[in-house]
């Protein structure tokens, strides 16, 4: 193994096109250090349905200049082998380390493979490439970014020409395609590529107000509305100011210390709005400011977080507020949520009378789940992704939830209202949905495997009490490797994490609310029931 490795190090910096990269693994060899060669050399970033995601390091199993030409390749024979060669191509980029030059590389390799290629001018969030895909009628967008991971890390994602993720089996398709190309030091490049002026920001900020009509809303109360925010160190901060202007809002007050973009996120320990402590700074400032609602965008600002009245709310929570903001403006169509969020959506839509979908995790899914009859008109997952307006971009955006946040906000505090007032009212009118998590990390994957086997071998026959009916997800179509537990008032779906070394089971557990008074006692019932629900799982499967 140790001379096998060695041999394909050699190989690798021998064709490596890029002489920093080159000179990482040159360094490695020349120090004897088998070990860190066996892990980079263990075998190639898994091109997954959102593309690659990976640390920051030469050789197969990191992103690099070498990895990303080969992508580009990949993808570029990929395109024309199904009949889009010649057509227009979209890159844009965050501000993470090597992000701008890995859009060059894209752009280089894609326009000497016969593409129109264009690069967006500067860092930008993903809902803008997601956007300009098809305002520029192109057959594909790629984006350097790794989202929410830590500093060390960047990624590269790829949208298609309806400007939605990838879905099986192209992924599959795609990294064979990439598996194909030779050497990425033989692969031809070109600069016959252009970089793109101002105006398709512009465009996607005009696009996000148009589709929801500030104008709905008094021009007072938008413009008396105090919003805390921050882009935590990332692209959003410029964009989502201009989408307030254009709205009719004041300026929203931002967390100095993260407004501009830094790939080194040094005032956070993990650049994502859910972990514990990253928003401690914009709580502060939302005290300091008397904010009427604070939001966090996360670094690429396709997620967003809600903070009101003191409180981080849910995803599944502001997945609620939007849908029955949008559905009591009348807005008809199909909403969709992934299977891991919570049931009040589907509620809401009962009672409204519009189609509701349920689709596996995932927006590549959620963003599909309209009809031609029934388009999709809002979508959101519980990991604080929503698409407020899927017919700018077809992926979450964080920057036009982050709007409809304030529009919502700004109603409501027209007759004395917060956001959390209107969860209460939404819990009398419906019940209280109460929802959590049980997540557990492990370092040994069979543990995780070993546990869902044993959860289909041997499901809760109860929970809390109550009956309970098992379904195997891997039956459905598509195969999901989940199991759903279903009773009177208790739902829990367990999953393996898509892009972590956890297990996570999603509970859920809705209680009656009887009276004004009620909602404070449902809020305690649902969280001891929620604990109680993690306990019952944790014996499930045996952790």
């Amino acid at each position: 193994m140790t001379g096998s490795v060695v041999d394909a190090a050699r190989a690798w910096a021998a064709a490596d096109p890029h002489p920093g990269d080159r000179a990482e693994i040159e360094a490695l060899v020349a120090a004897g250090d088998t070990a860190e060669l066996e892990r980079r050399f263990a075998g190639p970033l898994t091109f997954g349905t959102a593309g690659l995601r990976g640390p920051l390091r030469a050789g197969p199993a990191g992103m690099n200049a070498a990895v990303v030409t080969r992508a580009a390749a990949g993808l570029g024979a990929w395109l024309t082998a199904h009949g889009h060669g010649g057509g227009a191509v979209v890159v844009g980029f965050d501000a993470r380390r090597r992000s701008d030059e890995f859009a060059r590389v894209t752009a280089a390799v894609l326009s000497a493979a016969g593409f129109a290629v264009s690069v967006l001018p500067r860092p930008l969030p993903t809902p803008v490439l997601s956007s300009a895909v098809r305002s520029l009628g192109c057959v594909a967008g790629v984006m350097v970014t790794a989202s929410h991971n830590p500093p060390q890390d960047n990624g590269y994602k790829v949208y298609l020409a309806d400007g939605a993720q990838l879905v099986p089996p192209a992924d599959r398709e795609i990294e064979a395609a990439i598996a194909a190309v030779g050497p990425a030091g033989e692969v031809p490049t070109s600069d016959a590529w252009t970089t793109l002026g101002d105006d398709v920001e512009a465009g996607y900020v005009a696009a996000v107000v148009r589709a929801l009509q500030p104008e709905r809303v008094d021009a007072a109360a938008r413009a008396g509305l105090t919003v805390a925010y921050t882009a935590m160190h990332g692209v959003g901060a410029a964009t989502t100011r201009a989408v307030f202007a254009a709205a009719g809002f004041a300026p929203p007050v931002s967390v100095p210390e993260q407004d501009a973009p830094d790939p080194a996120f040094p005032t956070v320990a993990f650049p994502n709005p859910e972990e514990p402590g990253a928003v401690d700074l914009l709580l502060a400032l939302a005290d300091r400011c008397g904010a009427d609602v604070a939001i966090a965008e996360d670094p690429d600002a396709d997620r967003c977080s809600v903070v009101c009245d003191g409180r981080q709310l849910t995803g599944d929570e502001v997945g609620a507020l939007l849908a029955d903001w949008l559905l009591r403006r009348g807005v008809r169509g199909t909403y969709a949520a992934s299977l891991v969020s919570g049931s009040l959506l589907a509620a809401l839509a009962e009672a409204h009378g519009v189609r509701f979908a349920e689709t596996p995790t995932g927006f590549k899914w959620i963003i599909r789940a309209g009809t031609d009859a029934e388009p999709l008109v809002f979508g959101y997952e519980e990991a604080l992704g929503y698409a407020v307006t899927p017919e700018v971009a077809r992926d979450k955006d964080g920057i036009s939830a982050a709007l409809a946040v304030a529009l919502l906000a700004a109603e409501l505090g027209q007759t004395g209202r917060t956001l959390v007032d209107r969860l209460d009212e939404l819990a009398r009118e419906h019940g209280l949905f109460a929802t959590g998590q049980l997540s557990v990390r492990v370092e040994d994957l069979s543990l995780i495997s070993d546990a869902m086997e044993r959860l289909r071998a041997d499901p809760p026959a109860r929970l809390l009490g109550r009956e309970v009916t098992a379904t195997d997800l891997l039956a459905e179509d598509p195969p999901v490797d989940a199991v759903r537990l279903l009773g009177d008032g208790v739902r829990v779906v367990v999953r393996p994490s898509g892009t972590e070394p956890k297990l996570k089971a999603y509970l859920e557990t809705v209680v009656p609310v009887h009276d004004d008074a009620g909602v404070i006692a449902a809020r305690g019932r649902g969280a001891d029931e929620l604990d109680q629900l993690r306990g019952e799982m944790a014996h499930a499967l045996g952790l």
